[in-house]
């Protein structure tokens, strides 16, 4: 573990009478009240299921009357009694918001779920009454109008923008009848949204493939089948269990050699939230896309593309359609050529069989061991969790930043295997505080992801407290976790988001930490993935876990050599999810189809893009593609590849820099990982790169570089 740089903060435990201690106003329910921890880390021992509704509905009761408080103010409006006053509103709400959400994702139970769907349409509604408050959005409008003589300094001037802006695509400005038609779409969304996503965890818990017979896992590991083992023996002893993980692959799927219980597995995953049942959701993604693209027209907007895109860096449907036109034909072309390498294995073999989807991975592999002499297992021994925490993703953090950590166990947790962390800066001055909850289970959504319980505000005093979120599974007790290669990129993606929450320095929450357009959002995390196979760091934690061992030169030159491997594959089914994304959220509401023809939309968009290669299905079908039906991506999933040509940019610019360097990483922290949302996102990557990004380097990346390939893309949109 990376030690405290001398002079830094030493961390003084909480004594047992400190943690039994709630705060005086919170004996009843802790969540009244600013939690009296360090950072005001929530405090998970007291909290119970039950505190939920009855904070949510005092923090609404209190958020509304500091509202109308702003809105019925007699003074004539200034940016401090209207728009820092509005900051400062609602504190309860989004401790308690901040707190539940965070859980209803990491660890939910019916309660929490009963809480989830009973909460989301009252919550629209209270964002509507404010968003469609027409005195106060009246003060607000006064102020913009006047915004160039109010002598704000940069920051505030971009927050009175953004407020009213934001304001305005709420619906401020439509009529009376209007706002009512607008806020029952939005409550219906809200309900909508929370269904689906319940769905998709529900069913993907209940789809567990059961296998009778150790012998159908054949080349699984004897850590693989305990584990198997250990998950079935609760409700089908002596079986084998295999949970489905959200993306369409699933990883076992790499390394069982039966292909019956291959075609199974895959089969499961594909038919989740299609094939009836209580968690089909194909009726609710025909009236969420409806519901949103009749609130888009409401708002003046063609499509809820074009309301989704206007606010993000890309600005236009054009701007991203043409992307994805770009990159799609190399793609599938690519995979198309994997493809004929994976089925010359299986003619040699005379197997008699077509490649297909199940059987992607497991001859992918037979390929990479036939042109590298390299199979991918190989590498888990020197991928163990603790070495790949500290001694690579938070020891690429200390070389860059001059970052220290230190784990606290003082500090209540809400399950035991959550661990936590103090950061310190390099003169040992506190940081932030980091969870990290990086085992799969039955009560946490699938994928993996960051979030925060307290975000980083000058106007409050806050420091950060965020957390990590992957789906790795748990070995049986004993065992040693050992990643794949795919994780390992996972655990320094999201720790490049944890950075950007934790190296948040701006003055309003409005603007804190990932508070910036959802096609940006991806790129920090993005970048910092770039240090995983750096050599300094790879080889400060590719040990093998039994002996300590550094993973043999021959072994790391076949990794090296093998990254753009695959490329193909995985940049068509991105591309595949990305595309029905956006089908989906270009539809004007009279084209949106019914609950049966949910699927074959879907067929018919990947053939009219030149997708539909059987072999290779979408990242995500549209019935269990959260992104798009439950989370902040609709219209939004393009990110990734957008994000990704940012970072691909900068990685470059690392390169050409010096690389993993102090000052390197001390400009790319000063000129955007610490301004959060306070300036425009594309300006930050100026400041930064000092040019325009340039998607060249994304397709050499991606082994997409091929002649005529267009090298620039219109930011302007």
């Amino acid at each position: 573990m990376t030690l405290l740089a001398a002079g830094a903060c030493l961390v003084v435990p909480f004594t047992a009478a400190q943690l039994a201690a709630a705060p005086t106003a919170a004996s009843a329910n802790p969540l009244l009240t600013e939690s009296n921890l360090p950072y005001h880390f929530p405090r998970f021992d007291l909290i119970k299921d039950k505190h939920y509704t009855p904070a949510f509905e005092q923090g609404m009761a209190e958020n509304l009357q500091e509202v109308a408080a702003i809105a019925n103010n007699p003074e004539a409006p200034t940016f401090d009694n209207t728009i820092v006053a509005l900051e400062r509103s609602g504190q309860l709400l989004t401790r308690v918001e901040a707190i539940f959400s965070n859980l209803d994702s990491a660890h939910t139970n019916p309660t929490i779920e009963a809480i989830d769907r009973e909460m989301s349409p009252k919550l629209a509604a209270h964002r509507d009454a404010i968003s469609l408050n027409a005195p106060l959005f009246a003060r607000i409008h006064t102020l913009y109008q006047a915004r160039a003589n109010l002598g704000l300094n940069r920051e505030s001037l971009y927050l009175l923008e953004r407020y009213h802006l934001d304001y305005v695509r709420a619906g401020a400005n439509l009529s009376e009848s209007d706002k009512e038609k607008l806020m029952a779409l939005n409550a219906r969304i809200a309900s909508q949204q929370t269904q689906f996503s319940q769905n998709v965890q529900k069913e993907k818990n209940a789809d567990t493939l059961f296998v009778a017979t150790q012998a159908e896992l054949a080349g699984l590991s004897d850590a693989e089948i305990a584990a198997a083992s250990a998950t079935a023996g609760t409700t089908h002893p002596g079986q084998f269990a295999i949970p489905l993980l959200n993306t369409t692959p699933q990883p076992l799927l790499v390394s069982l050699q039966n292909r019956e219980v291959r075609q199974r597995l895959m089969a499961a995953s594909l038919a989740r939230g299609s094939h009836g049942g209580a968690y089909d959701n194909r009726e609710i993604i025909s009236q969420l896309v409806r519901a949103r693209a009749d609130r888009a027209v409401l708002l003046g907007y063609a499509t809820h593309a074009d309301y989704q895109l206007e606010d993000q860096t890309a600005k236009t449907v054009k701007t991203v359609n043409q992307l994805l036109a770009d990159l799609a034909p190399s793609a599938v072309a690519n995979a198309r050529k994997e493809a004929a390498a994976m089925q010359a294995i299986v003619d040699q073999e005379k197997g008699g069989f077509e490649i297909g989807a199940a059987d992607w991975q497991f001859y992918t592999e037979k390929v990479r061991a036939a042109q590298y002499a390299f199979d991918e297992s190989q590498l888990r021994p020197y991928f163990e969790l603790n070495h790949v925490l500290i001694d690579g993703v938070f020891f690429a953090a200390t070389k860059l930043y001059g970052l220290t950590f230190r784990e606290r166990h003082d500090l209540p947790v809400y399950l035991p295997d959550v661990r936590v962390f103090e950061v310190f800066n390099e003169d040992g001055s506190p940081l932030a505080l980091v969870l990290i909850d990086w085992y799969a289970r039955p009560s946490k959504r699938g994928g993996a992801w960051m979030s925060e319980y307290v975000s980083q505000s000058d106007l409050f005093g806050f420091k950060p407290v965020v957390a990590n979120h992957l789906n790795i599974p748990k070995p049986s007790e004993g065992q040693p976790t050992l990643l794949t290669a795919d994780e390992v990129t996972t655990a320094f993606h999201e720790f490049g988001h944890a950075l950007h929450g934790m190296f948040s320095h701006v003055t309003y929450p409005r603007f804190s930490g990932t508070n910036v357009p959802r096609d940006f959002v991806e790129f920090p995390s993005q970048a910092n993935e770039m240090w995983r196979f750096w050599p300094e760091v790879l080889h400060n934690y590719a040990k093998h876990y039994q002996t300590g061992a550094p993973m043999p030169a021959a072994l790391l030159g076949k990794l090296m050599s093998t990254q753009k491997f695959n490329q193909g594959h995985e940049t068509t089914e991105q591309i595949s999810a990305t595309l029905l994304d956006q089908a989906w959220h270009q539809l004007k509401p009279g084209d949106v189809p019914g609950p049966a023809g949910v699927l074959a939309f879907e067929a018919a968009t990947l053939k009219k893009f030149g997708m539909d290669f059987a072999p290779v299905p979408p990242r995500y079908r549209t019935t269990y593609f959260s992104h798009a039906f439950s989370s902040g991506y609709a219209a939004g999933y393009y990110s990734y590849l957008w994000s990704e040509v940012l970072a691909a940019d900068t990685t470059d610019w690392f390169n050409t820099h010096g690389g993993l360097t102090r000052a390197n990483g001390n400009h790319f922290r000063s000129t955007l990982l610490s301004r959060g949302g306070s300036q425009d996102a594309l300006t930050l990557f100026r400041n930064f790169a000092g040019s325009d990004p340039q998607v060249g380097p994304l397709l050499k990346k991606r082994g997409l570089n091929q002649a005529g390939a267009k090298n620039s893309i219109d930011y302007d949109g």
